[in-house]
């Protein structure tokens, strides 16, 4: 497979190098800036062909109140949400097209962040990361090649702070509703010699939850250390969160949602999520010309942590006979980490030529373990913190990639993307069932992706584009006796138009998969969903997202996905007996998506905004029963930001506010389903509000 890979990607870079000597001489004086080629290699530009949104650091401003970035990006094309707290603060999940967050590929600066084994994406770890972020792009789709676990659904890459040249300072604070707040603090020397630049964050979220009990308690911090010149741009930096979470995964039955949505069925005192994490980058950019430059990174994440759980009545060799027969029981299942990156890329430019060559190598390794720390009638011998099971895990995951971008005529832009993915995935010891789990796993993957772009005119430009993306299963998969691959392959055609104050983007996506894993409705024990094979199964979608600024005093933006997903020929199991459903609706994927935002500027500096989210009924389970189905839901925000600018002590003074489900609706985004009539359900907060002072000096 790499021989393989490697010739392909001499031809492919044959062609486009001839294509390039044929073009037109153009000025190549423009460069990029250093700062933002931390994320080129993982990014697309606005003439791509592939479906993606930006979003820049203003717009995270205007709701940054605490919430965690899922929730930031809500309204975002064929983007869901939610919360098991219920307000967007703790765990929070995301889902685009309906894919899970496991499928969500994340990186920060290009270092990727989903957990290797799991592959979720845990944004309780990142209180406040808005805060600290420059801009972000959501590619969905397969997307352009990444590092880490595949993009399956979609792709979100962050960009952390841009140095300062001037020395800047911010204090926030916001207070809201269920004992929410938040308090940050901002700093930045500024260009010290104009080499050097030394700046920081901490922040403090705590929010009480929606849900009875169900609080959460982030202490987070941003250090990044600078220096440039020219052509030179070194940072190092490191971010870290210390969390602290009361359960709120169990849901609630129906009965139980009528009598009272806010209940916490958990009523141990400490059924609490407790972790620390810390991540460690080092970035170094180089131009060399206007023609080439480099990137290196290196990253070291360090994790640790664990889950307090109490047990009623437990059978003494589920705990490796620490407790007698029948005992209560409390346990705490730990997870100790290391995560180490390195990414180099090259990019060479010139002209309507580009060239971005790069690899990216990570190795995992993690310990599980659980251990007793009460028990109402321990076993002889037996003392406080004896571990019941042991298990490790090593994860090694190796990628190199080369894309190209070059013009075909004037008015046809050609892309394409090689990647090779190599995986290995080995585990021994005990789960936390204590049944013996063994794993030794290799994945060789080739993923292609080519994309044509046509601009009849500077207003509109057409794309077509085919992505390949294979992905092994993770650790949960591996449990459930899922070992074989999932491949998607993607295909997508747009249009783009811009031109004055109306911009349009719209596009058609088909996204056909072997053996995906989809949702089974199901949760573990530690509230991770359950996933599936499904065998042959395809997602085909509509997405609309139009921008227009009617005047100085009112714009809009909405976007619409309309979407068919289905199961083909799906089989399942009724009464011991394997039944052919044929074509059936894929899990927690929605027909209809739709978000909208309507901006009115009454005055200088002051904006009000309508947000405005609808997401259409969906199915927890993939054999279309009726009981298992979510209703659709319409929920409105509220958002207010005013900015005053005053002649001395501040730059300026921003108030804001946001006014969640201003209609109070009930609604419910989230739920499981067991089987048998074991349906559970996670309501979101009823109306509520967040509002905060920005004081920038």
């Amino acid at each position: 497979m790499k021989n393989i890979f490697l010739f392909i990607t001499l031809i492919v870079l044959s062609v486009c190098a001839n294509a390039q000597q044929n073009q037109v001489k153009q000025d190549s004086t423009k460069t990029e800036k250093l700062d933002e080629v931390l994320v080129k290699a993982v990014r697309v530009d606005a003439d791509s062909p592939i479906t993606h949104s930006n979003v820049s650091k203003e717009q995270l401003e205007k709701r940054n109140l605490g919430q965690d970035i899922p929730t930031l990006l809500n309204f975002l094309p064929s983007v869901v949400t939610t919360s098991d707290a219920g307000a967007g603060i703790g765990y929070t999940g995301i889902r685009v097209r309906g894919t899970d967050a496991t499928r969500v590929n994340v990186t920060i600066n290009g270092i990727p962040y989903n957990d290797p084994e799991s592959q979720g994406t845990f944004w309780v770890n990142l209180g406040d990361f808005a805060s600290s972020t420059q801009s972000l792009q959501l590619q969905r789709g397969v997307g352009s090649s990444t590092n880490g676990s595949g993009a399956f659904g979609a792709s979100l890459n962050m960009l952390t702070d841009a140095f300062s040249n001037v020395a800047t300072g911010e204090i926030s604070n916001s207070f809201g509703s269920y004992g929410t707040r938040k308090h940050t603090v901002k700093l930045s020397t500024g260009l010290l010699n104009d080499h050097f630049e030394i700046s920081g964050r901490f922040s403090k979220i705590d929010s009480d939850g929606y849900i009875d009990r169900a609080f959460t308690d982030l202490k987070s911090y941003f250090l990044q250390g600078v220096y440039k010149d020219d052509n030179t741009l070194i940072k190092a930096l490191t971010f870290g969160n210390v969390e602290q979470t009361y359960q709120a995964w169990y849901g609630l039955t129906a009965e139980e949602l009528k009598e009272d949505r806010r209940q916490n069925p958990y009523t141990y005192e400490n059924e609490t999520d407790n972790y620390w994490q810390d991540h460690y980058q080092l970035h170094w950019n180089e131009r060399f010309d206007n023609n080439w430059s480099t990137n290196l990174g290196l990253n070291y994440t360090k994790g640790k942590g664990y889950f307090e759980q109490y047990k009623p009545e437990e059978t003494a060799a589920d705990f490796n006979n620490l407790i007698e027969e029948n005992s209560d029981v409390i346990v705490r299942r730990w997870l100790d980490n290391n995560f180490y990156v390195v990414n180099a890329n090259v990019t060479y430019k010139e002209n309507a030529f580009e060239l971005i060559t790069g690899m990216s190598y990570s190795a995992y390794d993690g310990d599980h373990f659980g251990e007793v720390i009460w028990g109402s009638n321990l076993a002889a011998n037996t003392a406080i913190r004896d571990h019941y099971y042991d298990g490790d895990a090593t994860k090694k995951d190796f990628s190199v990639f080369s894309k190209a971008t070059f013009k075909l005529t004037d008015k046809i832009i050609g892309f394409v993307d090689l990647q090779g993915r190599f995986v290995s995935y080995k585990t021994a010891g005990l789960n936390s069932d204590r049944s013996e789990f063994i794993t030794d796993a290799n994945f060789d993957f080739f993923n292609p992706k080519v994309g044509f772009t046509y601009k009849p005119s500077q207003f509109n430009n057409y794309y077509v584009s085919y992505a390949r993306a294979n992905r092994e299963p993770n650790r949960d998969d591996f449990e459930n006796g899922t070992t074989d691959n999932e491949t998607l392959n993607d295909i997508e055609l747009g249009w783009r138009f811009n031109k004055n104050k109306v911009s349009v983007n719209t596009n058609v996506y088909y996204m056909y998969y072997k053996d995906q894993l989809v949702l089974t409705g199901e949760v573990d024990d530690v509230g991770s969903p359950i996933r599936a094979t499904s065998g042959k199964s395809y997602r085909l979608g509509l997405e609309l997202d139009a921008n227009i600024q009617f005047s100085k005093m009112f714009s809009t933006s909405t976007n619409i996905t309309l979407s068919s997903n289905k199961n083909k020929d799906f089989n399942t199991t009724i009464d011991n007996e394997v039944v052919n459903l044929g074509n059936t609706n894929i899990s927690f994927s929605p027909d209809l998506v739709i978000g909208n935002t309507l901006n009115f500027y009454p005055v200088n500096n002051l904006q009000l905004s309508l947000l405005s989210k609808f997401v259409g009924e969906q199915y927890m389970t993939n054999i279309d029963s009726e009981a298992s189905k979510l209703n659709d839901y319409f929920v409105n925000d509220i958002n207010v930001s005013y900015e005053i600018k005053p002649k001395n002590v501040f730059k300026s003074i921003v108030i804001t506010g946001l006014f969640n489900n201003v209609f109070n609706r009930k609604y419910v985004s989230n739920g499981a389903d067991y089987g048998w009539g074991y349906i559970y359900y996670y309501p979101q907060a009823t109306s509520n509000f967040l509002a905060g002072v920005t004081l920038k000096f």
